[in-house]
């Protein structure tokens, strides 16, 4: 009896361990999943023989849609069957993030995460316009609330793990920064009027491994690693400089002045250069040297302030925040083709093959080629009448977060684009 009770609790525990790993599988972010701002290599870059739909519309290629409580410009995160997004009641000040089935669009869960508190100022910013990263076993995000910036973890069935404040938080426009998921850490920047730091948390514990005091200006980018000569780089524009630390221990690695102010944009490389955009209090496009020399190769007067860049094949394209869609070449700043899109633009492309997709505020989809020889259309779609956060890619489909107004009242939906509906 008691050998044929030790069989069967064996028994149990191995099935309790089965059915926990294969959800953990199920529920793992994949390099094939979006799982977080700009995607799987943090740069708007879908993986080789990603595929995306050329048309859509309310109407069609729709292959579902959900309501969106609240208010928020995040972006969808979408690791294994779950799309993740915050959120915010502007109401009540509340902050919290929903999560949805990928396939369905269900929503699963909603989390408070704060009752109140949360922080805008802009009436174009909102008090969730983060995006979430997911790493398969957790989920993360950052709220201004209360006066403070707050990095927090769910569970990916929405439970609270862990909150760590980064540092007292003064708004001036709006947070906009995601977190940044490296080794076992997440990165989290809060640079603001009153003083903000970057800080790399311990993603089990939310324990501070190491914190980078910054300087007293308001800034938006979020933080990006790259590999560049031989090293991985922590690279931070705006504060009126250009800063590259060790993302391990956040020691500075070299920092150079420029960029401007207040920045953006998250930046990109071409694997010796990265580029710092900015729009106030100067409009600028660089490319900066990332072997510490200090060496800025080439800067031009355009306003890139609010919309990411991509790098393809020795060329930089761009959609400016005026509606002009825009390539030049990586290492000189040549501009081989400029074209007028029309609307206004927050939301950053992506590139899918050879094909680059951007938004404008206005919901209307621009696609054309990412070539240098000069602007061609691939198609413009319709959806939604308002758009600020960037889409996500993931086989073969396109995760929007719309928004719609029905005279005064708006509300926003999350929806999955495909071919064939």
């Amino acid at each position: 009896m008691i050998a044929s009770h030790h069989r069967r609790a064996h028994h149990l525990a191995c099935l309790a361990l089965l059915t926990t790993l294969l959800s953990v599988v199920c529920a793992m972010a994949t390099a094939a999943d979006w799982a977080g701002w700009r995607g799987p290599t943090r740069d708007g870059v879908a993986p080789t023989g990603e595929t995306l739909p050329l048309t859509w519309s309310n109407e069609s290629n729709v292959l579902w849609e959900a309501d969106v409580p609240g208010r928020g410009h995040g972006s969808p995160c979408v690791a294994g069957n779950t799309i993740y997004l915050a959120t915010c009641d502007e109401g009540d000040g509340s902050q919290a993030v929903l999560a949805y089935d990928r396939e369905t669009g269900r929503r699963l869960w909603q989390q408070q995460v704060h009752a109140a508190g949360g922080m805008r100022k802009n009436e174009r910013s909102t008090a969730a316009s983060a995006t979430v990263a997911c790493d398969g076993n957790a989920v993360y995000i950052a709220f201004p609330n209360g006066g403070r910036l707050v990095a927090t973890a769910l569970s990916l069935d929405g439970k609270l793990l862990w909150q760590t404040p980064i540092s007292d938080y003064e708004i001036h426009q709006g947070y906009g920064a995601s977190p940044l998921l490296y080794s076992n850490l997440v990165i989290i920047s809060a640079d603001n009027k009153s003083g903000g730091a970057i800080a790399a948390l311990d993603r089990s514990s939310g324990k501070v491994v190491w914190r980078v005091e910054r300087p007293a200006t308001p800034n938006y980018p979020s933080p990006i690693v790259h590999h560049l000569f031989g090293r991985d780089q922590l690279i931070m524009t705006g504060c009126d400089k250009v800063a590259s630390y060790d993302p391990e221990n956040g020691e500075v690695i070299w920092e150079i002045e420029g960029a401007t102010t207040e920045c953006v944009t998250t930046t990109v490389t071409d694997g010796e250069r990265v580029y710092s955009s900015g729009g106030y209090p100067r409009n600028h496009v660089a490319a900066i040297r990332a072997d510490g020399s200090g060496t800025i190769d080439w800067d031009l007067g355009q306003r890139l302030y609010v919309p990411s860049m991509i790098y393809h094949d020795g060329h930089l394209y761009a959609v400016l925040d005026a509606g002009i869609a825009v390539c030049w070449n990586s290492a000189t700043g040549e501009e081989r083709w400029k074209q007028r899109l029309g609307g206004t633009f927050s939301a950053s492309p992506v590139l899918v093959g050879d094909t680059i997709l951007v938004t404008s505020e206005e919901g209307i989809s621009h696609l054309f080629r990412a070539t240098p020889e000069g602007f061609e259309s691939l198609g413009e779609n319709s959806l939604g009448d308002q758009v600020f956060a960037s889409p996500a890619v993931c086989d073969g489909r396109l995760y929007f977060r719309v928004a719609d107004f029905e005279g005064d009242v708006r509300r926003e939906r999350l929806v999955c684009v495909g071919a064939g509906s």
